[in-house]
């Protein structure tokens, strides 16, 4: 998962956990409505673990953007006993836009893939990592 302040980008893995996908873009207006509709994925695909992207700082502190994972993790927890995964995503998003840029997307249409490959990026750093 990457999370931004109105969106939730979301990647899945095939069933041997080999090749992470973008899945889909929750938009959403408060947290708590993007677990929600999270739960109901979780449910329909049958999903055992769970992986969020922790945006750390380049010098490896912990800013604002990641005080917000840490709080959806926290909200997450609550709703649900499956494994949590965070994952530095440090440069995610810049890997995801230059993928996307080599494969001539326009800027236009980036802007609505962005959070799905970046959250396969975080997904593909933790699947590499535990594989």
């Amino acid at each position: 998962m990457d999370l931004g302040t109105k969106t939730l980008g979301l990647a899945t893995s095939d069933k041997l956990g080999i090749i992470a996908s973008p899945y889909k873009l929750i938009r959403f207006n408060s947290y708590e409505e993007a677990v929600e509709e999270l739960l109901m994925i979780i449910n329909q695909e049958k999903i055992d673990e769970l992986v969020l992207g922790l945006p750390k700082n380049m010098d490896n502190s912990l800013g604002h953007a990641a005080e917000r994972s840490l709080a959806f993790k926290e909200l997450l927890s609550q709703k649900t006993s499956l494994p949590i995964h965070l994952v530095d995503e440090r440069l995610s998003t810049v890997e995801a836009e230059n993928k996307l840029i080599l494969k001539g997307i326009s800027r236009k249409k980036r802007k609505n893939l962005i959070d799905g490959v970046s959250a396969s990026i975080i997904l593909d750093t933790h699947l590499r990592k535990v594989g």
